[in-house]
């Protein structure tokens, strides 16, 4: 099965443990749980891991929280390793409306 674990620049920065640290509680069970999938399920439903079209070898693991979503990227390492380095939240486009 995959292992994930998270880039670390040279410096020991960590884009994805930075994001993680700044999200809820609640969150943080959503995305664990999301992971949790991705290591355990030999094949993950789309809607929480896809490798992104157009665009070489970067993959996505999705949590759709309440009023926005939340997108971590990364790329396969070894067939069995998913290197995850950016992490992002997606608002809804009902929210980006009320925003304008």
């Amino acid at each position: 099965m995959r292992k994930i674990k998270f880039y670390k620049t040279i410096e020991g920065k960590c884009y994805v443990e930075e994001f993680l640290d700044s999200l809820s509680g609640k969150e943080i069970k959503k995305v664990v749980w999301t992971f949790k999938l991705i290591e355990d399920l030999e094949i993950v439903p789309k809607i929480y891991f896809k490798k992104l079209k157009h665009v070489e070898n970067i993959w996505e693991v999705k949590v759709d929280g309440i009023n926005k979503t939340y997108r971590i990227l990364g790329f396969i390492h070894e067939n069995n390793f998913v290197i995850l380095n950016h992490a992002f939240i997606k608002k809804n486009t009902e929210n980006s409306k009320k925003c304008n």
